[in-house]
């Protein structure tokens, strides 16, 4: 293999969504079956996004979320398994948090089986702050009017 092929890339408009999605079909359980107009918008909507290429060929990939002062989220690591074992991931993960916009007070990631390859890049396990909200319920939209509070609440 030649790494000196291997570059990262912050470009998302160069990420080829089927490339993404056989990556994530190949390589990563929980994002099996995505849509290419799904991961169309994941990309839109994440900052920043790394991909890591071999030539042509995407290899590797990377976004998160951040609000660019206290919090930001990492989500979607992937290396594809013929590159895994060699670096690429940690440099991949060390990429995403070197971005001016992951320079914030603290950092979460969710991982099911990786937590001792994420700890060598030094993230601490924290069972404290763990919640999730599945099929999220159709809540109504609140307009730019009042809102009427219950009269429980002191209304």
């Amino acid at each position: 293999m030649n790494y000196r092929q291997i570059q990262f890339s912050e470009d998302r408009a160069e990420i080829d969504l089927y490339q993404l999605q056989n990556l994530f079909n190949i390589a990563a359980f929980w994002a099996k079956g995505r849509s290419i107009e799904d991961l169309g918008i994941v990309i839109a909507n994440s900052d920043p996004v790394i991909s890591v290429w071999n030539g042509e060929q995407l290899i590797g990939f990377a976004r998160a979320n951040s609000d660019g002062i206290y919090r930001a989220t990492i989500w979607d690591v992937v290396i594809h398994p013929e590159y895994q074992g060699k670096g690429l991931g940690i440099k991949l993960v060390e990429t995403v948090l070197a971005h001016p916009q992951m320079q914030v007070e603290r950092v979460y990631l969710m991982t099911t089986h990786q937590q001792a390859f994420y700890e060598k890049i030094g993230f601490k396990t924290n069972s404290t702050t763990t919640m999730v909200l599945y099929n999220q319920p159709n809540f109504s939209v609140l307009g730019t009017g009042e809102v009427q509070l219950q009269e429980s609440l002191g209304g």
